[in-house]
């Protein structure tokens, strides 16, 4: 009874925290942290949820399993620690101007003013920008905390008397400044322990002798070998027909100029770059009418009234053609203006389809990069004083090699094709009569092994290049997040193969779908700094720690459509499922809780219930339940386990991209 009790509590938390985050996009953050997040109702079933994990334990004699108990115990002391912020912890936020001393600040949840045991004081506030360019790098305040100086600036706090500050914004005319503050003295430091206890205990049974997982790994149903397979492709970007010559420099000149550095979203970069980004963002292609970028941009520059009336820029929306009257895709210039002015601005109003005003926003976006090209604002060189480093000769060199080799469309239509070819193969085999003519596919298995050793490379390649350009682990917005999805399930795929064949279709699908994601998403992202919050070490730690998580949960998925298609093979397929959730839902709790790390550095607090937080817990309850077949025995069935797995991949793709799209909140930078 307590068991199938618990089970219905967990699931009925999983839908409330899931109704909360549309709750807070429908009527606001106030409503849903009253409604929900800091209602007492809440605390008491989380409470309810721990207690009876506690009492369930001790039923079931869990001492003996000890790697399983301090697991479960920590996750007990987390919600004790969070119980602890919940009840002692005070935050709040203080306004400080240069010169001016306080002693109170404005308590969060209710803004009454609280007063501080000491005095705190504003010397100095600054704006570190990077080189050449106004782009923040960090802000910094300057503090006297009584007679004790103090600096606080992005993931760097300040501690004075028990209170921690962080920076949070500043004044337009850079006088003052916003501190967050946050008096934590009990919840924070068991919460930590708690993540520390979690830590340990994940790795305790994952090495357990004894262990269900070494045992799995042990299972001679999955010891046995298999197959799979890739296949080498390439994408050919159609060129657009023209009949009238353009006012453009020699092909050589033009290409003489690409490795000329200009400054370019607040960075230094090759001219060929600018370029590039320039014409993909205007036309979609990264070439026009056989012309290369630097002869597009540079015909701009020179004879700026011809290209005007060119059709070369792409208005995607069919609703905003309509409504501009046109009849195909690409137009001018010209045709966006008439006798009363500019077309796009007349059309604009705030009452129409957010999808209207996305199109109308991305086309008034090309037509003002078109504007500043033909201005000749666009391109800004280097400052003659010296002021700006110019890139070395290497990192030029690297990031022309970077922009000429299609690598990651390479790795697209390569895991795409050969995943696809191998996951049929797969199928065919299990019939009557792929079991009769199997050794005719051999072929397919022999392309497996040669692009699960050359995809990783050229993945690696290609994302290491983007490092190495941009000078940090390229992890900063979604792009670069999918092409790191798609190397940690390419290199997956390549180490499981020999041990776990079924594997290889998966790692190459699932890294096919993640280049395709980046690819729709974002056709050419630009390479830029980092923004202050984003420069933490701990960036790389989560986001690759949760990749990875997300990265098996796609292998999940596959792993269960197979055992559905395939019935002989769902018993098997099961223990390999019930193998992989172990790293699944390990990685998907380090990442959430490096990540809670994280914010209590750049954000003051450790959770926010913002709504990405909520949903990868979300998502880390739902893999979390299928470990717990002894409370819902429907899962201990093979058909409903892999549906499960089929399902739960929902959670992940809300957490990757519904929250994005639909419901915002502070982590909407990596959009």
């Amino acid at each position: 009874m307590l068991k199938r009790g618990l089970a219905a509590l967990y699931g009925l938390m999983v839908v409330l925290l899931a109704t909360a985050t549309f709750i807070e996009y429908g009527a606001g953050t106030e409503v849903a942290a009253k409604a929900v997040y800091r209602s007492g109702w809440f605390c008491a079933v989380w409470g309810i949820l721990a207690v009876g994990g506690v009492l369930l334990m001790r039923r079931g004699r869990w001492w003996r399993r000890r790697a399983v108990l301090s697991l479960h115990l920590s996750l007990v002391l987390m919600l004790a620690g969070a119980g602890l912020t919940f009840v002692w912890g005070e935050q709040g936020h203080l306004h400080l101007r240069v010169g001016a001393e306080v002693s109170t600040y404005v308590r969060s949840h209710d803004n009454a003013p609280c007063p501080l045991p000491f005095r705190l004081r504003l010397d100095s506030f600054r704006i570190r920008c990077y080189p050449g360019t106004e782009a923040p790098a960090d802000y910094v305040s300057y503090l006297h905390c009584d007679t004790v100086a103090a600096r606080v600036s992005m993931n760097r706090i300040g501690q004075y008397g028990g209170y921690r500050f962080y920076q949070s914004s500043f004044d337009e005319d850079r006088q003052g400044t916003w501190l967050t503050v946050n008096h934590d003295p009990w919840g924070t430091a068991v919460t930590y322990a708690g993540y520390a206890g979690l830590f340990l205990s994940m790795m305790a049974v994952l090495l357990a002798r004894r262990g269900t997982f070494r045992r799995l790994l042990r299972h001679p149903l999955l010891r046995r070998g298999g197959w799979m397979g890739l296949v080498v492709g390439s994408l050919s970007v159609p060129s657009v027909a023209g009949s009238a010559p353009l006012p453009v420099l020699p092909r050589a000149k033009a290409d003489s100029l690409s490795a000329c550095q200009v400054i370019w979203t607040d960075r230094v970069a090759p001219f060929n770059t600018l370029a590039l980004e320039v014409v993909r963002k205007v036309t979609g292609r990264s070439s026009y009418r056989g012309l290369t970028a630097e002869q597009v941009v540079t015909g701009w520059l020179l004879r700026p009234e011809a290209w005007r009336h060119e059709p070369l820029l792409l208005v995607k929306d069919k609703e905003l053609r309509r409504l501009l009257g046109l009849q195909q895709a690409y137009v001018c210039l010209d045709d966006l203006y008439d006798e009363e002015g500019y077309r796009l601005q007349r059309l604009w109003q705030p009452s129409a389809a957010v999808s209207l005003q996305r199109a109308i926003a991305e086309t008034d976006e090309k037509v003002g990069l078109l504007l500043m090209l033909q201005q000749g604002t666009l391109i800004r060189p280097l400052p003659a004083d010296g002021s700006v480093r110019p890139l070395s000769v290497a990192k030029v060199r690297a990031e022309l090699l970077y922009n000429r080799l299609p690598l990651s469309q390479g790795v697209l239509v390569g895991s795409l094709l050969l995943g696809l070819l191998a996951f049929g193969r797969w199928l065919w085999v299990e019939g009557e009569a792929g079991r009769k003519s199997g050794h005719c596919l051999r072929w397919v298995d022999w392309l497996t092994a040669f692009g699960c050793g050359l995809l990783p490379v050229l993945q690696l390649a290609g994302y290491g290049l983007r490092g190495y350009i941009a000078g940090r682990f390229p992890l900063a917005d979604g792009f670069e997040t999918m092409q790191f999805l798609s190397l940690c399930s390419l290199v997956l795929a390549a180490l499981c193969r020999f041990r776990f064949p079924v594997l290889a279709p998966f790692g190459l699908l699932s890294s096919g779908f993640a280049q395709l994601v980046a690819r729709l998403g974002q056709l050419n992202p630009s390479i830029t700094p980092l923004m202050p919050v984003l420069a933490s070490p701990w960036l790389s730690v989560h986001v690759s720690l949760v990749m990875m998580g997300y990265a098996l949960a796609a292998f999940l998925c596959l792993n269960g459509v197979l055992a559905l298609c395939r019935p002989r093979r769902r018993y098997r397929l099961m223990l390999l499922g019930r193998l992989l959730l172990f790293p699944t839902v390990f990685l998907l709790g380090a990442g959430i809780f490096v990540g809670a790390v994280w914010a209590n550095q750049s954000w003051g607090r450790y959770w926010a219930w913002d709504p990405k937080e909520t949903w990868a817990l979300i998502t880390f309850l739902v893999y979390g339940a299928a470990f717990h077949g002894h409370s819902v025995p429907l899962l201990r069935r093979p058909c409903v386990f892999h549906a499960y797995m089929v399902g739960a991949l929902l959670a992940v793709l809300m957490t990757c991209f519904g929250v994005s799209y639909f419901l915002g909140g502070l982590h909407g930078y990596a959009s």
